[in-house]
């Protein structure tokens, strides 16, 4: 006999401050869903939770994550944060459609269990609190796709659909994802009691961070220089796997951005088709702050941000001297994945001009991204490689890239084929590209959700070949085009 979730769940953060007189949470009760129905459920993640897998299937189950049952035991919550949106100091926002339900310890850390869609909170504004099944789906799925690329993120646990009803530009259905994530806290949660001039707040939200997720680590000084330290690195580390794999957040405000560096909060995301390094995802993004190429510089201006919070904490000379640490971290990173994507494991600063060249001409050719590299897995030095010719529609200045390419594969010792499977393992066959995102929507806005499944089955494993899915290797339809996200996705 399993053990019911709601007796797996804890509650660290409510104990540490609903005894102070810091404002910081609000305990809500969840407005449930009407004739809700599990779209999908994630056995690997269960799995990794110590959940038995087919406990998410259970009714009661279903009641709690559906927000229609809170157990004696769970203590739902939602969390105040402000921020910077787009550029601009926005004020208090927070949880205004999430509610925490607990924490669950695995292995000693404890993971957030969190529904994204569950009603209206004290930080709802004038919205309903509700996520729709279209914006649901593509949060399930590219948060699986992005930890199928090792790259940090939340995770998500379900997907509930529902007869509820919700207004946008039309009547959609409201649905809930149940998310987890080592931690909800954001560089906003700190910018909230700085802006607020509440200093005991922010300590004690450094001081939580430290407990929780650093244990080792002591409370004070050198703690709160680590803590910014690892916010500045992580972020870093990131932001270079986002660049190497062609993902555009879309709306990289400081309420969307880790503590911890991992990826939070998705919404008009996007993967890059055609590779262009301005590529705007976001169509509220008028003036194209959040690019794709703009990450790296947002990344650190929203550092910067948080730095003007830990003021309180840490010396100005000692922030300056941290944040100068964030681009030589993140150029490291990039190089090295990026000469990894050609087959170079021993780089070195001279290859960022072979890969620089690359990718010019991979834009100059309008060449699919993520495509290409996969192709490339296969390029024999010296040889015809008339696929990749033909991507390049022979390019002259791709075959001029291509003996300079002959030349440093030559200075790398790793076996040809060695070579090959090292690039297939960090160069993915497949990626959530808009348009696969968009037909799993349109089937289960028609109660069909075998395309939700199917997805989530080869996205978990982005660098295998899934013969069965191979279409969605395919350079996108020219309908995918059409596709536009905004902040409402």
């Amino acid at each position: 006999m399993f053990e019911p979730l709601s007796k797996k769940l804890s509650h660290h953060f409510l104990d540490a401050f609903s005894n102070s007189d810091v404002a910081c949470l609000s305990e809500i009760t969840p407005q449930g869903l009407d004739q809700s129905t599990v779209v999908s459920s994630n056995a690997d993640l269960a799995e990794t939770l110590g959940i038995d897998a087919n406990y998410l299937d259970d009714p009661d189950t279903l009641k709690m994550l559906s927000g229609n049952f809170v157990p004696s035991s769970v203590k739902p919550l939602a969390l105040v944060y402000s921020g910077h949106q787009f550029g601009v100091w926005a004020g208090q926002l927070g949880d205004g459609r999430a509610l925490t339900l607990g924490e669950i310890n695995v292995s000693g850390e404890l993971w957030d269990l969190q529904l994204k869609g569950s009603g209206t909170t004290p930080y709802s504004r004038f919205a309903d609190g509700r996520a729709v099944l279209r914006s649901s789906i593509r949060e399930y799925l590219c948060s699986e796709t992005m930890n199928g690329l090792g790259i940090n993120t939340t995770r998500a646990l379900c997907l509930i659909d529902s007869a509820t009803p919700v207004y946008r530009e039309g009547v959609e259905r409201a649905a809930i994802v149940c998310r987890v994530a080592r931690s909800h806290i954001r560089f906003g949660s700190f910018e909230h009691f700085y802006y607020r001039g509440e200093q005991d707040g922010l300590k004690r939200l450094a001081d939580y961070v430290i407990k929780r997720h650093f244990p080792d680590w002591d409370v004070g000084p050198c703690g709160y220089r680590k803590l910014f330290e690892n916010a500045v690195q992580e972020t870093a580390k990131t932001i270079a796997k986002w660049q190497s794999v062609g993902f555009a957040h879309g709306v990289m405000n400081t309420d969307n951005m880790s503590i911890l560096g991992e990826t939070i909060d998705y919404g008009p995301f996007g993967f890059i088709d055609t590779y262009d390094p301005k590529f705007i995802c976001n169509s509220s993004d008028s003036r194209g702050r959040y690019a794709f190429e703009n990450q790296p510089s947002i990344g650190l201006w929203n550092l910067n941000a948080l730095a003007n919070s830990f003021t309180s904490l840490i010396s100005t000379e000692e922030l300056t001297s941290i944040l100068q640490t964030y681009e030589p971290t993140f150029r490291i990173q990039y190089l090295k994945l990026m000469a990894r994507k050609v087959g170079i494991t021993d780089s070195n600063e001279a290859d960022s001009k072979l890969i620089e060249k690359l990718l010019s001409i991979l834009g100059d050719e309008k060449v699919d991204y993520t495509n290409f590299f996969r192709s490339l897995c296969h390029y024999q030095p010296r040889g015809e490689n008339a696929f990749l010719a033909s991507l390049l529609k022979n390019s002259p200045d791709f075959n001029s890239w291509c003996a300079d390419y002959d030349d440093r594969l030559g200075q790398v010792t790793t076996p040809p084929e060695e070579r090959r499977s090292k690039m297939l393992a960090i160069n993915p066959k497949y990626v959530l590209r808009n348009y696969m995102a968009q037909e799993a929507i349109d089937a289960a806005e028609q109660k069909d959700y075998s395309l939700v499944n199917d997805l989530l089955s080869i996205l978990q494993n982005p660098y295998d070949e899934h013969p069965e899915m191979e279409r969605f290797a395919f350079t996108p339809p020219k309908w995918a085009s059409t596709i536009s996200v905004s902040c409402s996705s």
